[in-house]
């Protein structure tokens, strides 16, 4: 039963090309090519990644925000049996009419009685050191890996001419290099995945895991199939902005508003290219064109598959791209950078009485993209 599962998930008239079968690519002593079963090590990789990012928060990026005098404590709210009731049992936001009742009842001003709430929401949410460590691993991440990918793919032939991506297909000898970006972005996908229930959580949680499943199908597709010189640019043209996004909250948290400005511009400018430009004119026409003409690609069910992946990265990006298009219009107006709009985070001590934060302005239970915005 085992094996008629296994030969019926992995049958060739959905994975390979007409007359393509899975002997044609197997690996010899001189040809290497994508296998299966390497999809396993990823999984692996991502538990390294998750041990090597605790270790980078604790040690390097915990340090580093805490010279930055970024506050990694909480004010709580004092015990109060009145205010917790209606905390847990009522409301969380509790409206005018209900604050002056309140105030009254208690012999407490309004402001009093708001600020008790403010810090009661926020006295389990992540402090701003945690957000400054979680984005430094990002950064860092996505610095690294895009450096890689620039590296081994300045000199590949496709990333001049996207056509080679085509050519001979699926006959696509496999590299060491495209190796190891490949097996590590998964393995960082994966361990996204499995991070999400401790990372901030912000208003668009829905589509950041639509987003890192879709990625990890994605690039679990283009593996097996072969189409690795297409996923490759894939990750090329997502990295760079991310990397611009998350300098952008280390700046912001580190309360360098100038510097935070600038490289929102450059973060906005640059998703704004790559995502909503050179991917859906440059890649994902190429997927759907090139592929059939060049390589007659078009006869096999994972095929539309993974163009259907590209789409819906594609539905993506045009959702942020709409937030980010919001954020830079505000930009435009108040000369500021915005906040993050999609994260559900509120700061707590940080807010003055005019809901002003570090020069951003408070629109209700928001702070903190790219990436990532995505």
């Amino acid at each position: 039963m085992v094996a008629y599962q296994y030969s019926w998930f992995w049958n060739e008239r959905f994975w390979l090309p007409p007359n393509v079968t899975w002997a044609d690519l197997r690996n010899t002593d001189e040809v290497q090519y994508p296998q299966t079963t390497q999809l396993y090590v990823s999984v692996g990789y991502a538990v390294v990644l998750l041990i090597i990012r605790l270790i980078f928060e604790r040690f390097i990026a915990g340090p580093i925000g805490q010279s930055l005098g970024i506050p990694g404590e909480r004010k709580y709210a004092e015990p109060n049996a009145i205010l917790e009731k209606v905390f847990t049992s009522i409301t969380k936001n509790p409206d005018e009419k209900r604050l002056q009742g309140l105030a009254k009842q208690l012999d407490w001003s309004e402001r009093q009685v708001q600020r008790w709430f403010r810090r009661r929401r926020n006295q389990d949410r992540p402090t701003l050191l945690q957000k400054f460590k979680e984005g430094s691993w990002r950064f860092t991440f996505y610095t690294l890996s895009f450096s890689y990918a620039v590296t081994i793919l300045k000199d590949k032939p496709w990333l001049k001419d996207i056509k080679y991506c085509w050519y001979d297909f699926p006959d696509h000898p496999l590299t060491d290099d495209i190796t190891y970006l490949y097996i590590v972005e998964l393995g960082f996908y994966w361990s996204l995945i499995f991070s999400l229930f401790r990372d901030v959580k912000r208003k668009d949680f829905p589509e950041q895991v639509i987003h890192h499943v879709c990625t990890i199908a994605l690039i679990s597709f283009s593996w097996v199939d072969n189409l690795v010189r297409a996923g490759s640019l894939v990750f090329l043209l997502h990295d760079v902005s991310d990397i611009f996004l998350e300098a952008a909250k280390l700046l912001n948290y580190a309360k360098c508003q100038g510097l935070c400005d600038a490289c929102f511009v450059v973060f906005a400018i640059v998703f704004f290219v790559s995502r909503l430009f050179i991917y859906p004119y440059w890649l994902v026409y190429s997927a759907a064109t090139d592929s059939t003409v060049i390589a007659g690609t078009g006869m096999f069910p994972a095929y539309y598959v993974f163009n259907g992946l590209l789409l819906l990265l594609q539905c993506l990006h045009i959702f942020w791209g709409i937030t980010i298009a919001k954020m830079a219009y505000k930009f435009v107006i108040s000369g500021t950078a915005e906040k993050d709009d999609r994260s559900d985070v509120e700061e707590n001590s940080d807010v003055d009485e005019n809901g002003k934060i570090n020069g951003l302005y408070q629109n209700g239970p928001t702070s903190n993209s790219t990436n990532h915005v995505h």
